[in-house]
């Protein structure tokens, strides 16, 4: 079976991640042909636009295949725990690559945001022209929950988002819907899933002009305006999160969470994946977000290539996945166990460079 499927219907090259039995959760191989497929594309006359979507009715795409990073960590720990794991930095390294492609590709891509939307397929979605959310869509970056970050780009889309918004999604990996992604920059357009196969038929209907991206704002503003938009918790939210502008510490992000009077389910699940998720992740993601805020896109990938390879050789991200996925015990034993033990030589040890500038191989990001 082939995990990307792929056609051109009159100038529409359309792209569907395959793997419906895994929420079309990227593993290497589908990065590597999503990939090839953009590149092939890139110059072709015969492609105007791109359409990304996922098989099935449930997700666009759950994120990374984790389970299959677990499986490289857990071998290379056997020969030397101390080396990344070639499959995690191939994997890394080419979703990274895909994700900037997608950023700054010269060709509309739209993106059919349906259902379940999180970690790398956030990355797929982010950073496409035109970004369709419907009324089943669910978007997160839930990394903290198993020890990694939020990666695939969010060190630059977190922090583009109004007030806290960025480092209170980051920290608690908050779910958000259909109107909290129109409010918060992370889509363009809502309309209902029966509204499919109207976008696709005028696509493949259009007569392509010449000024193709305001083609296309035309033809989903024109299909949009029949559908209302729900209110955003988010922003009903947005008292509540303006409190963490002014946050310099975790410590001080956790004490206004905990704190807080009126917790409604909202906060109180954004609480709990905070609680409960790794120590570690809460002082490096926070540091992530800090030290981005001034990163070009480019710096963006390159440091969260080195972030994740680091990860693979901390101990909480395979404890943080064999809890969730492999032994289903949802109880990781952390390393630290608690906030209060992560010292700061411990967050700057996820920090440290694992290869020169020279050495890096994201280094030509941006000038082909």
């Amino acid at each position: 079976m082939s995990l990307i499927l792929t056609e051109i219907k009159n100038k529409v090259g359309f792209i569907t991640l395959n793997s419906e039995a895994t929420l079309n959760s990227l593993n290497l191989e589908m990065i590597e042909a999503l990939t090839a497929t953009m590149a092939s594309w890139k110059n072709s006359s015969e492609v105007a636009c791109i359409f990304i979507q996922g098989a099935g009715e449930k997700a666009l795409c759950a994120g990374g295949d984790v389970r299959q990073l677990y499986d490289n960590i857990i071998a290379q720990r056997t020969v030397d725990a101390a080396k990344v794991p070639q499959g995690c930095f191939d994997f890394f390294s080419k979703e990274y690559a895909l994700n900037y492609e997608i950023h700054t590709y010269p060709k509309p891509i739209i993106v059919w945001g349906h259902g379940i939307v999180m970690g790398g397929g956030i990355g797929v979605m982010v950073g496409a022209s035109h970004r369709i959310v419907t009324e089943r869509s669910k978007l997160a970056m839930p990394e903290i929950t198993i020890g990694l970050f939020p990666d695939v780009g969010a060190t630059w889309f977190l922090n583009r988002m109004p007030s806290a918004y960025g480092i209170y999604l980051g920290l608690t990996g908050a779910r958000l819907d259909a109107a909290d992604c129109r409010f918060l920059g992370l889509a363009d357009y809502y309309m209902e899933s029966t509204a499919k196969q109207a976008v696709v038929d005028a696509l493949v209907q259009a007569n392509w002009s010449t000024d193709i991206g305001n083609q296309i704002d035309g033809i989903l503003a024109d299909l949009a305006k029949n559908y209302t938009i729900g209110i955003s918790q988010a922003e009903v939210h947005q008292s509540f999160i303006t409190q963490f502008e002014a946050v310099e510490t975790v410590d001080e992000f956790r004490s206004i969470l905990v704190n807080c009077p009126e917790k409604d389910s909202w906060i109180e699940t954004g609480m709990q994946s905070f609680s409960k998720g790794s120590p570690s992740s809460a002082h490096i993601i926070f540091k992530q977000l800090q030290n981005g805020k001034e990163y070009s896109l480019e710096q963006v990938f390159q440091t969260e290539l080195n972030l994740a390879c680091q990860c693979c050789i901390h101990p909480d991200f395979a404890e943080g996945v064999r809890a969730l996925l492999v032994d289903k015990d949802q109880s990781p034993k952390w390393q630290p166990a608690t906030l209060e033990e992560v010292t700061s030589d411990w967050v700057e040890s996820y920090f440290k460079p694992l290869w020169t500038k020279e050495n890096d191989v994201l280094k030509n990001l941006g000038k082909n």
